[in-house]
């Protein structure tokens, strides 16, 4: 098929190669624009802008697709399908109706579960036993399109978002390939109106651990932002960052350090710290960790 690739981040850019694997024509990618990064802040492009031009593939990063010209340009590509995944920025009507099979989205979860921005961390954060990918038609409401596939993966008890993003992209990449090569028979299935949940964008302001919290709670949130942006907790004048972690037995005061990194928590049960990583330092597992920080004999 003729198509315009529609993605942002680096979850997107094995569903483009995947495409151009199957043999699909990519007419143009469209990405969002370069921010500045880095010491010096100077634009860089996102990872799927760096994708396609080692590809050779045209690539266009309007801030807003809601002008005429820019709607106009996306028209006359007269593409046959547009494939969209974590663009970033909402399609007005005008670019959905463009394509003349319309616009499929990748979404990271089991809809209509974790509709919006974070479905990945919001999933772990919740404590969900699955997740998954489903390929949607895209309509003018916020996730609310009839789904045409939907392929579900377990949850498991130490996975964190980087670890489900990871296997997420994959699973997109193959199932909306499927999705392309079986679209003539599939029937799109309008999403139900019971089970709507709301993925929220991550806020920083959640990042702090509060070890009062129940332990199965502390480990959720650790796991579920993990990379990005890092749950943390202050040691000393330090904000550092829980990256891997997993359940452990443990009694004290919410708060404690126990041997090895075990952190008590609010219901008595604790959780066992195995990555960290402090400001400007790279992450590190528990023991090389403890060879060059001091813990407290409690975090608050």
């Amino acid at each position: 098929m003729k198509i315009v690739f529609m993605g942002t981040p680096a979850f997107s850019v094995p569903v483009l190669d995947a495409l151009i694997g199957a043999g699909h024509e990519i007419t143009c990618v469209y990405c969002q624009p370069p921010r500045p990064a880095g010491r010096g802040k100077k634009p860089r492009p996102s990872p799927v802008q760096a994708r396609a031009e080692a590809l050779g593939l045209p690539v266009r990063h309007p801030a807003s697709l809601r002008g005429a010209e820019d709607q106009a340009a996306f028209s006359a590509l007269n593409a046959e399908i547009a494939v969209v995944v974590a663009y970033g920025l909402i399609l007005p009507q005008a670019v959905l109706d463009a394509p003349a099979r319309g616009c499929l989205n990748i979404h990271a979860s089991l809809l209509p579960r974790w509709r919006g921005a974070a479905p990945i961390q919001r999933a772990i954060m919740a404590g969900d036993a699955e997740t998954g990918i489903c390929i949607m038609q895209m309509a003018a409401g916020l996730d609310t399109g009839p789904v045409l596939l939907r392929r579900a993966v377990p949850i498991g008890p130490e996975d964190t978002a980087g670890d489900l993003h990871d296997r997420l992209s994959a699973l997109g990449a193959d199932t909306v390939v499927e999705a392309l090569a079986r679209l003539d028979t599939l029937t799109p299935q309008p999403q139900p109106e019971d089970g709507v949940t709301y993925a929220a964008k991550i806020d920083k302001a959640e990042a702090q651990v509060d070890w009062t919290r129940p332990a199965a709670e502390v480990d959720r949130l650790i796991r579920g932002l993990s990379p990005f942006p890092g749950a943390w907790t202050p040691i000393g004048a330090e904000r550092v960052k829980l990256l891997r972690c997993r359940l452990a037995e443990g009694t004290g005061a919410p708060g404690e350090v126990l041997d090895g990194f075990r952190v008590v928590c609010g219901d008595g049960r604790a959780v066992q710290i195995m990555s960290a990583q402090r400001p400007g330092k790279r992450a590190m597992d528990t023991a090389d960790f403890l060879r060059g920080a001091r813990l407290p004999a409690r975090l608050t």
